[in-house]
């Protein structure tokens, strides 16, 4: 399980500039990629923001340079680093302060400390680890003039507690001595409460230093956290803060670290493990919009055009496609981390499919990754829903990830499998279940649009009694509440709210329906309480996707619950999910689905999949595909010359009289693709380079249909500009 020492991307900028116009308008912060590399033009992506990762010297190079190497490229510049581990060796190994401090790495029971690499443990993030990031880190980020400041994977690997400085935290945080996690669940959920504790204090504090340091030098500074979602690291048994830091008051956001790596996760469903890469992406990224709902903080998401494990080319696109779906299903979100390094993709060779050739990324697929990177420049928030039931959720908390490691009294969860049984059953018959964090439900909007909730104490526990009033509260106002556990994991009865000071439930679900008013009886599972309803299935939800069609009584009560009890609607099921987003169409069809049947789009439609980006007169989508369209009936201004799509970045748009030109840039090395809209065939087509010269090897066609000329080029960072005229 490598862990990824790339993600995390964009960045709110607070810049202005123009200095002759009266008001200056803000800087777009709408894309962005992270690069430890300085500015080359094999990886000029074209995004808002560079994010500049790690604040070391190179050889012949300082960390200064090689931010300015990107603002002379016209690049706002953020910064990322890791808070749990990162390239440290001058804290590590003592030069910062004298002392080695590579003891304060994460230890599993065996006594081996965890690494991300070499001299580059996980820590704990002791005071020391702390006031170095603050002064040898984030004092030289802000001094260099960077605002937006991204800290990444804050995690605690769950087999870890065994370090004496953890063992001080234990007795500093606890008041009594330090308790081996394997001998007990409850020394197991006490540990992981300390460690979810050691990373909020510290980003807690490390965030309010950058914000009073900066505004000490006249500056604002934004902090933002890139983080894996809850999903992914509860099933990777990882702690980490999640839902609570998005109430910090020096938190302004997040970057949901999803793709291919957390996304293939292999998962159970009607009782096979495999990968499901799209259907586990779309309830990572759905975890991270629960998080940050309620508090209105911003949120990026990115996704990655590979990932950390060596594969092969094929393996890679057909899996973006799968998770880039997934992100663009979300319509409330439209700021994105397009990619994390990029010099990783593009100048490192990687297997050809079928072979054990390597080579660099084949023009096919960078050309068509480029179409979908420029297509999120243009990405629009939307108000639409996918296309489904959407008032269907799920019940989630930061506990998830307190249960994980190691296995006590034989209780196991394989895959997760607790979870998954509670949302695929429902995702895959098309119902885009969404997720909601037991964290957020003081917020009144939670639980505002959910018809009907699903909970389980299986496989996390409520963090605090007033999540049980705020459940109840909602159900007696027409909520519908559906409870499956038999409540006999050993997580049940270990020392926390609601078996201590005064309460004495043997199950914190006993608490919850007491405050409802009801009591559960054998053979019983339905209970009217006020105007709502509540249903007691005595089973883990694990049950319902460990073997092949046993999910069928846990989703005749989720219809029933919806168009009975709630009055909602019609619960229908299908094989697919769509949204429309402006002029895009995003399709995914499910399979393992008893429905097979394709999904049709009529055109004229371009298939931004295809990197010749085809005008199609209808578009099929086939159970296990995705498709990303942009949809000419519902393009912008269709009288207006315009790039619909390319796999370049315009700029300098002029439309005068019957000519329309503009400029291209895109990483060198790489073809460009591009269809442009406009008023008739255009009778003149030039190319030139950034000298001026013209480009003769240029890849045109005129399509009737849809009143668009294709164009194909080599790509320039400097610039290839195009003039047409009719």
């Amino acid at each position: 399980m490598k862990k990824l020492l790339f993600f995390c991307c964009l960045s709110a900028l607070s810049a202005s500039v123009n200095a002759q116009a009266t008001k200056p308008s803000p800087l777009k912060e709408k894309t962005a990629f992270q690069t430890s590399s300085p500015w080359m033009p094999e990886i000029d992506v074209r995004s808002d923001i560079a994010i500049v990762y790690g604040v070391n010297d190179r050889k012949g190079m300082t960390f200064e340079q090689r931010v300015q190497s990107w603002r002379d490229h016209g690049y706002q510049t953020n910064f990322m680093t890791g808070i749990a581990w990162g390239d440290y060796k001058d804290y590590f190994l003592g030069k910062w302060d004298g002392i080695n401090h590579l003891g304060v790495g994460q230890v599993t029971a065996k006594g081996d400390t965890i690494f991300h690499g070499k001299d580059m443990p996980y820590v704990v993030p002791v005071k020391s680890f702390i006031e170095y990031m603050k002064t040898a880190v984030i004092k030289r980020v802000i001094d260099v003039g960077i605002t937006n400041i991204f800290m990444e994977e804050p995690e605690f690997w769950a087999r870890a507690g065994y370090s004496a400085p953890f063992k001080d935290e234990w007795q500093k945080y606890y008041g009594f001595p330090w308790k081996p996690q394997h001998e007990s669940a409850e020394n197991t959920y006490l540990s992981n409460k300390l460690k979810y504790h050691l990373y909020y204090e510290a980003i807690k504090e490390v965030s309010s230093y950058a914000k009073a340091y900066g505004k000490s030098k006249g500056k604002s500074i934004k902090v933002f956290i890139a983080t894996h979602s809850l999903v992914n690291y509860s099933s990777w048994q990882i702690v980490s803060p999640e839902a609570s830091l998005a109430s910090l008051p020096g938190i302004d956001g997040y970057i949901a670290q999803v793709w291919t790596g957390t996304s293939r996760e292999p998962t159970y469903f009607d009782g096979q493990k495999k990968e499901r890469v799209f259907e586990n992406a779309f309830l990572e990224y759905g975890s991270m919009v629960s998080m940050t709902a309620p508090t209105g903080r911003k949120m990026f998401f990115l996704t990655d055009p590979i990932e950390d494990w060596p594969r092969d080319w094929a393996d890679y696109k057909k899996n973006y496609q799968a998770t880039f779906t997934a992100k663009l299903l979300y319509p409330m979100v439209a700021d994105y981390e397009v990619m994390p390094w990029p010099e990783r993709i593009y100048t490192r060779p990687y297997k050809v499919a079928n072979s054990n050739e390597k080579v660099l990324i084949p023009q096919y697929y960078s050309t068509q990754m480029q179409v979908m990177v420029n297509a999120l420049n243009s990405m629009p928030r939307s108000a639409n829903k996918v296309t489904g039931v959407n008032g269907i959720g799920v019940l989630m908390s930061n506990s998830l990830m307190f249960q994980r490691f190691p296995t006590h009294n034989g209780f196991e969860d394989p895959q997760f499998s607790n979870f998954y049984g509670q949302t695929l059953p429902l995702l895959k018959r098309g119902v885009p279940v969404q997720t909601v964090h037991m964290e957020n439900l003081s917020y009144g909007a939670t639980l505002k649009n959910i018809k009907v909730l699903v909970v389980s104490y299986s496989n996390m526990k409520p963090v605090s009694a007033q999540i049980h009033t705020a459940l109840a509260a909602w159900v007696k106002q027409g909520g519908v509440l559906i409870y499956a556990g038999r409540d006999d994991d050993p997580y049940q009865t270990v020392m926390d709210w609601w078996d201590t000071k005064g309460m004495n439930f043997k199950a914190p679900s006993q608490h919850l329906f007491k405050l409802l008013g009801i009591t559960p009886s054998a053979g019983k599972e339905k209970y009217t309480v006020g105007k709502g309803a509540v249903y007691i299935i005595r089973q883990n939800p694990k049950e319902f996707v460990l073997e092949a069609d046993a999910d069928t009584k846990f989703i005749s009560l989720v219809k029933q619950g919806f168009e009975t009890d709630a009055k909602a609607g019609k619960l229908v099921f299908k094989n697919s999910l769509y949204l429309q987003r402006g002029p895009y169409d995003v399709i995914s069809v499910m399979d393992e689905n008893p429905d097979t049947k394709p999904y049709t789009i009529k055109g004229p439609v371009i298939d931004l999949f295809n990197p010749q980006l085809p005008v199609l007169a209808q578009k099929v989508v086939n159970p296990g595909e995705q498709a990303l369209l942009y949809n000419l009936n519902r393009a912008v201004n269709k009288n207006r010359p315009q790039v619909l799509a390319a796999a370049a970045r315009a700029y300098q748009e002029k439309v005068a009289g019957k000519s329309y030109s503009f400029v291209v840039k895109s990483p060198i090395k790489t073809q460009n693709s591009m269809r442009v809209l406009l008023p008739a065939k255009p009778r003149v087509t030039k190319v030139t380079d950034s000298k001026g010269q013209q480009i003769t090897d240029v890849k045109t066609s005129w399509d009737a249909s849809s009143n668009t000329v294709y164009l194909g080029f080599a790509n320039d960072p400097a610039g290839i500009k195009v003039d047409l005229s009719w």
